[in-house]
């Protein structure tokens, strides 16, 4: 299967996620946080760094139940700002 090059814009989305998730990280580990949400310590590395800019909806809901943050409030911490 051939991936869709993302936009710039969709890059942007998945790096300003993968800060609002450290920073909700807080002093817990990576490998902590990953096995609460039950998705792996490097999967959350790359979404962290924004290797991975597009998770799965399901990867994105279990990190959101684990670090204490509502759906709500990621879309619109994440969305992007109209210009």
């Amino acid at each position: 299967m051939v991936r869709t090059p993302l936009t710039p814009e969709e890059r942007e989305r998945g790096e300003r996620l993968g800060q609002l998730l450290r920073e909700a990280r807080g002093g817990r580990s990576m490998p902590e946080v990953a096995a609460q949400a039950g998705i792996s310590a490097e999967t959350l590395r790359k979404i962290e760094t924004g290797r991975a800019p597009t998770p799965a909806f399901f990867t994105v809901a279990a990190l959101a139940g684990a670090l204490g943050l509502s759906m709500d409030e990621l879309v619109a911490r994440c969305a992007l700002v109209p210009v």
